[in-house]
């Protein structure tokens, strides 16, 4: 079974605790973070926390490690301690193009053969907009080692703009951060990998969180980063396709096999094209990758 990514759920490194509801959870990966909620003097500690956690999973392959940045200094410490623990993957912050991923893949390869671990075994997901720079190379990402989904953020960008605000009176991001976000799903389609949605702050207003996840999943979105276990199951329900969709999309399938070779079919008092069919053969697919 192909492993779900509709929930990303972030843990503080620091808080085994934290660690130990995020990986009891249901969410669909518990994000072991090393990066932003954790302070400088705390990291050393903080990557045996998380080695300890990663010990105590009895499904590694589901729990992931947030490491810090390639342009800091942490990094190579993050991998010597975790990639022994053999994570099922590691998140790559401040990602600035494919060529990040290509020289993080290189230093797993490095670790993972001197820890017995197949190479490759790691995979890769990168945030993709959190700098002024990594705007202009989200399309960058074709054929990039281990990747498998991309992210985006709006804090980070908004700090190294010196922007107070990301959000409008309505609410929804301004069109900087939306930018950022429309960039992110079309680099993530364009190398062939899962976009996931940034988080959403505000943990206790489930129902604005479920609104716009299912939105974000009509946009092409395939997953979601959450902050607090609650979210996770608005998440999970929001992207996973409903019984009525999977039989509409059979009988957008059926309808285009019982008329083969045609480019358009009458549906329901709607004409469709091969697009939609495309469409419904996606969603079928991905129903069986979870089955």
């Amino acid at each position: 079974m192909t492993l779900r990514m509709r929930s990303w759920l972030f843990a503080p490194g620091d808080s085994a605790k934290k660690m130990g509801k995020a990986i009891a959870s249901d969410a669909d990966i518990a994000l072991l973070d090393l990066e932003d909620s954790v302070v400088p003097e705390n990291k050393a500690p903080a990557r045996e926390t998380v080695v300890q956690a990663l010990g105590e999973a009895t499904d590694r392959a589901r729990v992931w490690v947030r490491i810090n940045p390639l342009s800091g200094g942490w990094t190579e410490a993050d991998l010597d301690a975790v990639v022994p623990a053999a994570p099922g993957g590691v998140f790559l912050p401040k990602a600035e193009g494919g060529h990040d991923v290509e020289r993080l893949d290189a230093m797993l390869t490095q670790r993972e053969m001197a820890a017995g671990l197949p190479v490759g075994s790691i995979k890769v997901a990168a945030l993709v907009t959190e700098t002024a720079a990594a705007m202009f190379t989200t399309g960058t990402y074709d054929g990039a080692p281990r990747l498998v989904a991309m992210s985006w953020g709006a804090e980070d960008l908004s700090s190294e703009l010196g922007a107070s605000e990301q959000r409008g009176p309505d609410g929804e991001y301004t069109h900087v951060y939306e930018m950022a976000r429309s960039l992110c799903l079309l680099g993530a389609v364009k190398a062939g990998v899962a976009p996931i949605e940034t988080v959403q702050p505000e943990f206790r207003d489930l129902e604005a969180l479920e609104t716009r996840a299912r939105r974000v999943r009509a946009q092409g979105f395939r997953g979601m980063l959450a902050i607090h276990p609650a979210q996770i199951a608005p998440i999970n329900a929001a992207f996973t396709p409903s019984a009525g969709e999977i039989a509409r999309a059979k009988s957008v399938v059926q309808a285009f096999a019982d008329n083969p070779g045609a480019g358009t079919v009458a549906m329901d008092g709607n004409m469709l094209d091969r697009p939609h069919l495309a469409l419904a053969q996606r969603l079928l697919a991905e129903v069986d990758e979870a089955d």
